[in-house]
This record gives structure tokens, C-alpha cells and sequence, in this order.
């Protein structure tokens, strides 16, 4: 699995006005490693429904608090981390207790959730889910490197 070569993490208010932020970060980070156009779409649409369930979940606590949000930037692929509490991540930790998205788990802090998942699911490669403390989801876009045209042997040298 290895380290991320960045990653970036970022913690704005609970609230909606915020999710049109976290937009365009994805959208910047995801260029930076070159993801196609179609699937920065498709990142935008996942991370901006894992922030709604947060933000959701986060409405019906009396302090509105904070989401969290980590980039592990990988040379094949983008992991996005959306934690509806407001602390820092401990990657490794996260990592060890963090398992695969059922479609059967009933998820309970995610009061509105069904459906949200079931979309961030479609969109994206994987998605998993810690819930020990608040709700972790984790989602992985590969970089698919042929649509971007890196490779070298995209490129006809035959005359």
C-alpha cells in the first residue's frame, strides 16, 4: 500500500454553504494528478455526497462542529477521507480499523446515509467505512493512466 507522496487535509464548518469549497478542492487536487474530466465529475459528485452525510450527521448535534477531510495522493490513485468529527487523521490507525462498505451494514450515524452510499458506491473504485468514533468514509479513485496519455507507448514512432 505504502505512504502517500501528499497528503493534503482540510477541516471546514459542518455546514452546507461549505461543500462548494470542498468541490473545488477536489477538482484541483484530482487535475493535479491528472484524472480525466469524466472522473473528476465523478469525484466531485462522491465527495460532495460523503460531506452532505456529514453535515447532515453533524446537524443534529447540538455544537455543529467540523468535517474533516484528507487527499492521500498516490502516483495511481486519489484516496479522499471524509470524518464527520473534527479531529486530525491517524492514517494508520484509520487504515487498520477501516473495513468494506456492505450494502447490508445498517449505518446508523448516517441518518439520511442509504443513499448517498449507494451513489458514492456506483462512482467510485472502493469505498470503505470505519465508524468506531463518528463515521469515516474512505473512498479511492485509480488514476487510469491511458486516458490521460502518459504512456509511452501511446505514441506511434512507426512512419
Amino acid at each position: 500500500m505504502g505512504k502517500p507522496f501528499d497528503f493534503v487535509e482540510m477541516k471546514l464548518p459542518a455546514k452546507s454553504e461549505y461543500v462548494g469549497v470542498l468541490r473545488l478542492t477536489v477538482s484541483g487536487v484530482a487535475n493535479r494528478l491528472g484524472f480525466s474530466y469524466e472522473d473528476i465529475e465523478d469525484l466531485k459528485v462522491a465527495v460532495s455526497e460523503a460531506i452532505t452525510n456529514a453535515v447532515k450527521h453533524a446537524y443534529f448535534e447540538e455544537d455543529q462542529g467540523e468535517v474533516t477531510i484528507g487527499f492521500g495522493m498516490y502516483k495511481d490513485r486519489l484516496e479522499v477521507m471524509v470524518a464527520d468529527y473534527g479531529d486530525s487523521f491517524d492514517l494508520e490507525k484509520i487504515k487498520e480499523d477501516i473495513g468494506p462498505y456492505d450494502r447490508e451494514m445498517p449505518i446508523d450515524n448516517m441518518k439520511e446515509g442509504g443513499f448517498g452510499l449507494f451513489l458514492i458506491d456506483a462512482l467510485m473504485d472502493k469505498v470503505e467505512i470505519n465508524n468506531n468514533h463518528g463515521v469515516v468514509v474512505l473512498m479511492t479513485k485509480y488514476l487510469h493512466e491511458n486516458e490521460v496519455g502518459q504512456n509511452d507507448d501511446q505514441i506511434s514512432t512507426t512512419q
